[in-house]
Order: C-alpha cells, then sequence, then structure tokens
C-alpha cells in the first residue's frame, strides 16, 4: 500500500536463518548485555516512511509471514509459518536511507514517536499471527516464538544463514 503519490510507506527486508541472535542492550558497568535468539526462521528487517499508517500494518504482515520463502526440511519452499519458524524482527531505520552527494539522508523516514508506535504494533500483529498459526497446527506452540529489536537502539546482529535468501519488499 502506497501513499497518494505512488511512493512506498514501509519497506521490509526478509531473510531465512538458521539462527539469529540480536544484542538488544549493550554492557554495562553493573550489567552484562541482553540479547534476543531465534532458531530457524525469518529475520525481518523493518523500516516506516512518512505516510505510513496502521492500516498497512495487517497486510504487511501478513504478506511477509505467509510468503513461502523459507525452504522446508524436504526442500520444498515453505512460509515461515508452515515450517513452523521462529521470527527476529530488526528496526532498520537505514533501509529508508537516499544518498545524496557521498552521504546518506534519511528524510523521508517516519518521525520517532510514530516509528516506534508503528513497529510496536508490528511486532505485536506479528506474535498474534505467529501464535494463531502454532496453536492452529500439530506444531509445538512454544518451539514458535517472535523476538524483537529495541527501536531506535544501535543493535548487534549474528546471523547464519542458510542462503543468503534476502528479499527487499516495498508496501
Amino acid at each position: 500500500m502506497a501513499d497518494s503519490a505512488g511512493a512506498p510507506v514501509a519497506r521490509a527486508v526478509l531473510q531465512q536463518c538458521l539462527q539469529a541472535r540480536l544484542q538488544v542492550e549493550p554492557a554495562r558497568e553493573d550489567s552484562e548485555a541482553r540479547y534476543v535468539q531465534i532458531d530457524r526462521g525469518m529475520v525481518i528487517y523493518i523500516c516506516f516512511f512518512k505516510g505510513a499508517t496502521d492500516e498497512i500494518l495487517p497486510k504487511m504482515v501478513s504478506t511477509l509471514l505467509n510468503l513461502r520463502l523459507c525452504e522446508s526440511p524436504s526442500g520444498k519452499m515453505a512460509s515461515v509459518l508452515e515450517l513452523p519458524g521462529s521470527v527476529l524482527v530488526v528496526p532498520q531505520a537505514t533501509l529508508g536511507g537516499k544518498v545524496k552527494g557521498r552521504a546518506m539522508q534519511y528524510h523521508g523516514n517516519v518521525g520517532k514517536e510514530d516509528g516506534l508506535r508503528l513497529y510496536d504494533t508490528f511486532v505485536a500483529l506479528c506474535e498474534k499471527e505467529v501464535n494463531a498459526s502454532a496453536a492452529a497446527s500439530d506444531a509445538n506452540a512454544t518451539a514458535v516464538t517472535v523476538k524483537h529489536g529495541t527501536y531506535g537502539n544501535r543493535q548487534v546482529l549474528t546471523l547464519d544463514t542458510n542462503g543468503p535468501y534476502t528479499h527487499l519488499m516495498d508496501f
């Protein structure tokens, strides 16, 4: 769903993985770094542009989680929900960058408050869809999870991929 001028309002990059680990909080003097991790599944990098609203989110979640982009044990293509697999959502504002001279600019990205709200809602909708799919199948619901990064913070990602098998999608 693009804005009235036809420009995309969100961008996602999907990458299937065997395992992914994201540092969501750096180490401090009084605490160790904090991580979230998934095993087999999909990493979704997400960026929202100016003009993005909540109404695009259900379509994005349904499309991203139901596309047959993962290789199943039998070698056939399956959605992350059909594997079953887990999902790691990573906020990635740099997906909205435009080259200007020798620098990148991010003027087309949504503001931080709206971006955080859209990101949180997107993650919640992913959790709802994954939980509904796991409950409806014979899969062990505890084996299928949605993990996510923290919006607006620098994070460190470690990824083992069985590809790379990466897709860029505009909404």
